[in-house]
């Protein structure tokens, strides 16, 4: 009985010029590259950092791995090193921005990489997610998600006026989804 039926609304749709086909899934990019914890980042801050804004200078170490990739099966491990001398109070550490950084990977390859972060404390949690693009170097073309997490108690106290931030360490991970 449902085979007659479903002929019988097969032969209607036809005779009214209706066509049915079956939809397809959007094409969504593949995950290339997964890095785990412990991949890490650590901002230093030379002064410290107060609540008001002064000269500091900011040196950045991250570090990413285990790294796995399906394209790229050497890379395993990467990271990325920074200094600049900026005004800064503690205040900055929340809020969203732009930054461009380059990674160097494991096998000597490097990704630089454009991506529009938000830095947000919850709790006891500051967390930094961010979603990019790699824009040159391998992988290229291809879409970055960071989301990288650490204690928020310094930030807090700092934004309140009753400490200091002289460094800031958050652990995470970053994928690297083919366009």
């Amino acid at each position: 009985m449902n085979r007659i039926f479903r002929a019988i609304a097969a032969i209607s749709l036809v005779a009214a010029g209706i066509t049915v086909t079956a939809a397809s899934p959007a094409a969504a990019g593949a995950l290339d590259l997964t890095c785990l914890p412990p991949s890490s980042n650590v901002n230093s801050y030379s002064p410290p950092l107060t609540n008001q804004p002064q000269q500091t200078t900011v040196s950045t170490t991250a570090l990413y791995g285990p790294c796995t990739s399906v394209s790229q099966p050497a890379i395993t491990s990467g990271s990325r090193t920074a200094s600049v001398t900026t005004t800064a109070s503690c205040l900055d550490l929340l809020g969203s921005g732009t930054l461009t950084y380059t990674i160097t990977w494991n096998t000597g390859q490097t990704s630089t990489i454009t991506s529009n972060f938000t830095r947000v404390v919850a709790g006891a949690v500051y967390e930094i997610i961010a979603t990019g693009t790699v824009t040159s170097g391998v992988f290229a073309g291809d879409t970055v998600v960071t989301d990288f997490t650490g204690p928020s108690t310094d930030i807090t106290l700092c934004t309140l006026g009753l400490g200091t931030v002289s460094s800031v360490y958050n652990v995470g991970t970053l994928e690297i989804t083919s366009a």
